[in-house]
């Protein structure tokens, strides 16, 4: 007799599922170690009971060594399926972008005056339309600009000016503060001045006159004066008053 279809749901009896899974795990190891050495593959399977004791068979020298070597290849497969979806994103999205730069290069030729043979009398006068309004926003914007370079340089133009009237005030200042000076030095060194900072002239010999013979009266009292041309240089009392006899 053959051996009759068993179907695969849970065991009630709680005997006969613990000597059904004594007997399956014991042939899934063992077909797991028939398998690693005929095939000369990797195996490694890992079995937990409902009362959570564990078995597990590993045909490498190291169960982590497997479970690493599977997460790197579960990994590179699903980044694998994540970017095929990116890879389509970003060639769609250069399409576009290729798209759109062809258009600028043929508006661009088309403001130059090139490749103007396709285009009919509509599109001509579209461009030409274009080109006065960017004309225009051209000119004001170069307006603009020299209306503020002007404001700029007639800033600068008042600040030098204002500069200017300051120097001038103090070299007028300094002007006015020499002759001072001047005047101060002088009369230390030289003499007496004017009040106008001029030295005054000096006398020479010749303005002074020589006196002659005469009288002359101080209060009740004549006093005589004798002018000696030749009297001895010696002698210093030229005049004698007449009181002193």
């Amino acid at each position: 007799m053959g051996r009759g279809k068993v179907e695969l749901k849970r065991i009630e009896n709680k005997i006969n599922r613990q000597v059904t899974f004594a007997k399956r795990k014991n042939g899934l190891l063992k077909k797991a170690y028939e398998l690693s050495i005929l095939c000369d593959a990797e195996v490694a399977v890992i079995i937990f009971s409902n009362r959570g004791k564990l078995f597990e068979f590993c045909s490498s020298s190291s169960m982590l060594k497997t479970l690493e070597r599977y997460q790197r290849y579960t990994y590179a497969a699903s980044d694998a399926a994540v970017l095929v979806p990116e890879t389509q994103n970003n060639y769609q999205e250069y399409l576009k972008l290729k798209t759109r730069v062809e258009i600028l290069q043929h508006s661009q030729r088309n403001f130059l005056g090139e490749d103007l043979s396709p285009l009919r009398t509509n599109d001509l006068e579209q461009l030409e339309n274009q080109i006065e309004k960017s004309l225009k926003q051209i000119r004001s914007r170069k307006t603009q600009v020299m209306l503020d370079q002007l404001s700029d340089l007639k800033r600068k133009e008042q600040m030098l000016q204002e500069a200017n009237k300051a120097m001038r005030r103090k070299l007028q200042e300094a002007r006015q503060e020499i002759p001072f000076q001047l005047s101060w030095e002088k009369n230390g060194n030289d003499g007496t001045l004017n009040n106008t900072g001029d030295r005054e002239p000096e006398q020479t010999e010749a303005f002074f006159h020589p006196l002659g013979c005469g009288s002359l009266q101080i209060g009740n009292h004549p006093m005589h004066v004798v002018q000696l041309n030749n009297a001895d240089p010696t002698q210093t009392n030229t005049y004698r008053p007449a009181w002193m006899g």
